[in-house]
């Protein structure tokens, strides 16, 4: 007989939709769901994206969507509900980490980390959602970062992108929660992922890392959990929440 764990976190017959998902924190995170039983949608840029979700198992599908054009968004989340016939589980992870002063930081460079770290996030969010109130249910974990909530030097659009998810959130969840489909956010800290060790590499990652209590950065698999439990059984009261995963960084 099943534990009581292991039915909370059994997701045998539920679809996962996951963007930004071919490499880092997504791909961990669609691995891990998928080895509880979900069948995982990996949304990337990366051509090579069918291929590494199909490495994660047969039925798994990978899908190379533009995540700033709202039509292509659009379309595709319809193929997807149409091939799978549900998705139950949302996960907004894409995101680029594009860092400098505030007085040198570009337009241009404003507003792609805008289009794709907050922009992307409502847009999946407003499309699978309309979906998952039709059912009346859903799953929603949006990621944030601990730049959402204390200022970090050189990220003044990436902070805000971050601060505005976190928002975005609390908002989905009033108006959602009631409906069935809870919505919560993660704010990580440096993870040791590509993305992560390519702005906190050198001198800069071991001074940053010595400012954080636990005394280390972050590992994808750690945030994997974190999002497991939010669309888990047991997290059915866990809505409009921020769970923080920094080694203790923002209490200082």
């Amino acid at each position: 007989m099943p534990t009581a764990v292991e039915r909370a976190y059994d997701l045998s017959g539920q679809v996962a939709l996951l963007t930004g998902a071919a490499r880092g924190i997504g791909l961990t995170t669609a691995t891990m769901l998928a080895e509880q039983g979900a069948r995982v949608v990996i949304i990337d840029s990366n051509p090579e994206v069918a291929s590494i979700a199909a490495a994660i198992g047969a039925d798994h599908i990978g899908l190379s969507i533009d995540v700033r054009d709202a039509a292509a968004i659009e379309a595709g989340v319809a193929d997807i509900i149409a091939r799978t016939g549900r998705i139950d589980i949302l996960v907004n992870n894409v995101g680029v980490g594009l860092v400098a002063p505030a007085v040198d930081l570009t337009t241009e460079v404003w507003d792609v980390t805008m289009s794709i770290n907050l922009r992307a996030a409502f847009l999946f969010s407003r499309e699978v959602g309309r979906h998952m109130i039709d059912r009346g249910y859903g799953r929603i974990v949006s990621l944030a970062s601990q730049a959402a909530l204390v200022a970090l030097q050189d990220h003044v659009a990436y902070a805000a992108s971050k601060a505005g998810i976190i928002g975005m959130t609390k908002v989905l969840a009033l108006e959602w929660g009631p409906k069935g489909v809870n919505s919560n956010t993660i704010s990580p800290t440096v993870i040791n992922t590509p993305m992560g060790q390519m702005t906190w590499n050198g001198e800069r990652g071991d001074i940053f890392r010595a400012k954080i209590p636990v005394g280390r950065f972050g590992e994808a698999e750690e945030v994997a959990h974190a999002v497991l439990y939010l669309v888990s059984a047991a997290a059915g009261l866990i809505n409009g929440e921020n769970i923080v995963i920094d080694g203790g960084y923002t209490i200082t």
